[in-house]
Order: C-alpha cells, then sequence, then structure tokens
C-alpha cells in the first residue's frame, strides 16, 4: 500500500509524457498501420517504443541527479549542442502546435458536429481555453487534470478494444490483397510511424522539464529508482495504448479496402465511423470523446512543453535577459506560442502539409543526434557512477542510435533523390 501511495505522489512526468505521446502517432498512425497493413505492424511499434526508450530515459534520469534541465546539460557539452537544439525547437514552435490544433479543432467540428464555425475560428478557441488553463494552473493543474483525461481516454479504448475483439475480425473483401510494405508508399509510411512512435526524441528535452517542475512541486525529493518506476509505468501505458489502436485498425479495417484519407482530421473522422459501424451507433459518443481526449491532452501538454524547453532554452543562451520576470515569462511564451501558431494556420492552413513536413524532415535527421547528446550527458562528470546507466542500457541506447540513424538517412534518400 505505501508503495502504491508513493507511486501516485510521485505520478507526473511520466504521466504528462503519455498523455503528450498518444496524438497522431497514436490515434492516426498506429490505427492507420493496423487498417492497411495490418499485425505485421506491431513489429516496428514495439521495435520504436523499445530503441527510442533509452533517450528519453535518460532525460528523467539527468534532472533527478542533477537537479538540472537536460538543456543545461546540452550547455555543459558545448554552446553548439545547445544551439543545434534550439533550431530543432525553433521549428517545433512554428509548426507542431499549428498541426496538432489543426488535428484537434478538426476532430471537435467533426465529431460533435459544429460545422457552423470555421477551423481557424474553432483552433482559436481551444488556444484561449488551453493557454488559460496553463497559465491559471500551472503544472500542478496540468498534472492533476492529466490524470482525469489520461484515465477516461484509457478506459474508453480498453472498452472500445474489448467490443471490437468480441465483434471479431471484419471479413475481408473477396478480392483483397495485402499491401506491400516494402515499396516507396509503405516505405515512407514506416518511416513516419516509427519517427513519431511513441514520439520525436528531442521531446526528451521536454520530459526533462516536466522532471525539473515535478521536483519543485515536492517537499521530499524522490529517489532516482521512483522517478524511473513512475516514469516506466507512463511509457509502458504509452506503448500498450499504441498496441491497442493497432489491434482496432486491424480489427476494424484490415482487408475492408476502405479508402484511408491521407489528411489527419477527415481519417480520425472516418475512422470513428467506422468503429461505430463496426461496433454500434451506441458507441459513437464513446469513441469519439476517446478521439477527441487524446489530442486536446496531446496539445495541453505539447503547449505546455514547448513553452518550458523554449523559455529554458532562452534563459541558457541569454542568461543575462531581464526582460520577462519569472513569473510573468510563462505566460507570455503560452500566449505568444499561442498567437504565432494561430496564425500559421490562418496564414499557411493550405500549406500546413509542407511545414509539417520540414518539421518531420528535421526531427527524423536529428534523431540520433539528439539521441548521442542525451547519451553523452548521462555519461559525463556531473553524474556520479552509481547512477549512471548501466551496460544494457548504454547497449540499447547505441543499437537505438543506429537504428534511428538508418531510418533517417533512408529517409533523406527517398524525400530528395
Amino acid at each position: 500500500m505505501s508503495s502504491l501511495k508513493i507511486l501516485l505522489k510521485n505520478l507526473g512526468p511520466g504521466l504528462l509524457f503519455a498523455s503528450m505521446a498518444i496524438g497522431t502517432s497514436h490515434l492516426v498512425l498506429s490505427t492507420k498501420a493496423g487498417a492497411q497493413y495490418g499485425w505485421i505492424m506491431i513489429i516496428p511499434i514495439i521495435l520504436a517504443n523499445v530503441l527510442k526508450y533509452p533517450f528519453f530515459e535518460f532525460g528523467v534520469r539527468y534532472t533527478n541527479v542533477t537537479k538540472k534541465s537536460l538543456i543545461e546539460g546540452y550547455l555543459n557539452m558545448g554552446r553548439k549542442y545547445l544551439w543545434l537544439y534550439a533550431l530543432i525547437t525553433l521549428i517545433s514552435v512554428f509548426t507542431i502546435l499549428a498541426a496538432l490544433y489543426v488535428v484537434t479543432a478538426g476532430l471537435l467540428i467533426n465529431l460533435f458536429k459544429i460545422s457552423s464555425v470555421n477551423l481557424s475560428l474553432t483552433a482559436f478557441g481551444l488556444f484561449i481555453f488551453i493557454s488559460a488553463l496553463l497559465i491559471i494552473g500551472r503544472y500542478r493543474f496540468l498534472e492533476i487534470s492529466l490524470k482525469l483525461v489520461v484515465s477516461v481516454l484509457f478506459i474508453a479504448l480498453i472498452i472500445t478494444t474489448i467490443l471490437v475483439i468480441n465483434k471479431g475480425q471484419i471479413t475481408p473483401v473477396s478480392n483483397f490483397q495485402r499491401p506491400t510494405v516494402f515499396n516507396e508508399v509503405g516505405i515512407l509510411f514506416l518511416i513516419g510511424l516509427v519517427g513519431w512512435m511513441p514520439t520525436a526524441v528531442e521531446a526528451s528535452g521536454w520530459v526533462s522539464m516536466w522532471s525539473m517542475e515535478k521536483l519543485k512541486s515536492m517537499k521530499k525529493t524522490p529517489s532516482l529508482k521512483e522517478s524511473l518506476y513512475e516514469f516506466n509505468l507512463g511509457y509502458i501505458l504509452t506503448a500498450l495504448l499504441a498496441v491497442l489502436f493497432l489491434v482496432i485498425g486491424c480489427m476494424t479495417l484490415y482487408g475492408t479496402g476502405a479508402e484511408l484519407s491521407g489528411n489527419a482530421v477527415t481519417f480520425a473522422d472516418q475512422v470513428v465511423h467506422l468503429f461505430t459501424l463496426h461496433i454500434g451507433s451506441w458507441a459513437y459518443f464513446l469513441i469519439a470523446t476517446a478521439a477527441f481526449a487524446t489530442m486536446f491532452s496531446t496539445c495541453m501538454t505539447a503547449h505546455d512543453a514547448v513553452s518550458r524547453v523554449s523559455l529554458d532554452v532562452i534563459n541558457k543562451l541569454y542568461p543575462t535577459n531581464t526582460l520577462f520576470t519569472k513569473n510573468r515569462s510563462f505566460a507570455f511564451m503560452v500566449i505568444f506560442l499561442a498567437l504565432i501558431n494561430w496564425i500559421v494556420i490562418s496564414s499557411f492552413g493550405a500549406n500546413m502539409g509542407t511545414l509539417v513536413a520540414l518539421a518531420t524532415f528535421v526531427s527524423f535527421v536529428m534523431a540520433p543526434v539528439v539521441g548521442w547528446m542525451n547519451l553523452k550527458t548521462v555519461t559525463g562528470n556531473d553524474i556520479k557512477d552509481e547512477h549512471k546507466p548501466n551496460k544494457t542500457l548504454k547497449l540499447l541506447a547505441y543499437i537505438g542510435m543506429v537504428f534511428l540513424a538508418f531510418f533517417s538517412i533512408y529517409y533523406c534518400w527517398m524525400v530528395l533523390f
């Protein structure tokens, strides 16, 4: 019982990671993987979750042991590494949030039948609502509210999965042909799935910032073992949800020959209606709620994380900057990111795909580099030997870097040539 109390008290960074990761990579990519390619896609999903694990774990480990953010760890390695991470963050600032809010606004319109309001205005309403929640509630509210949101999402998804399995595999059409994974279309999808599963590697800096905030809110600093246990729980939950979305996609769509949209909003709406058709119209609200909760929680956590990381990067690069007080700087950054991303949605809505493609390209290319930077921080002089990762975890990190480098090189070759 005491172990459970300690776990519940320490819940935070791992929970936020799960909430942030189960956005489009799960709702759209995992479901689409099962729907188009079947059970074979469980292999890359599990591989991506296992081989990326060390890089996110290092963020929690470094912060718990040193009481510093991973961003400060990059600075200690050399200013050029922080500038590199700053470049990746800058591109995320103008693309990732805009893309997430577009998908969430589209889902809100399509799932709950409010087509009288346009996408840009709906996104603006979401920006205002989520910004207010983050500014007023801060980290503590984010943590508490996401315990509820993730619980609702997890329960809804478990029920949906059970109903789908109980209903049985949908009957394939008579002329169904198994799609090929190893052609140009299949490889590009596989790269996207691996690249965003469970999320981009640079999000390790986000986990580190949440770990910093968690430490500030606690009277007693949790041990490294306690912090890693909490994060591991969130990480396992993230991987499990990815598998559940894959199962749902396989059971309801694989073999039907259904034309699946490449647009995330249309696809998510399409999936909800197809689930409803398979299970029954009574399940629509349950499925729609799960889909919207997935994207809403992702928007909220990503908005919070990018705000914190952006501030930390600026403060580390320009430590003498006194333009904003500590109390006001977070609120300013949240509002600034909301405005700038709403302008991106309003001005470049038709070209959002190009902007996201740019962010994807940079994310994929930099993934093995950021992974290496994370490994260097937790094996450097900042951390005592007893707190450094063991040989198995370091070996897994090296295998992960080779894995990510291979996909990055192949992705560059596919895109550029």
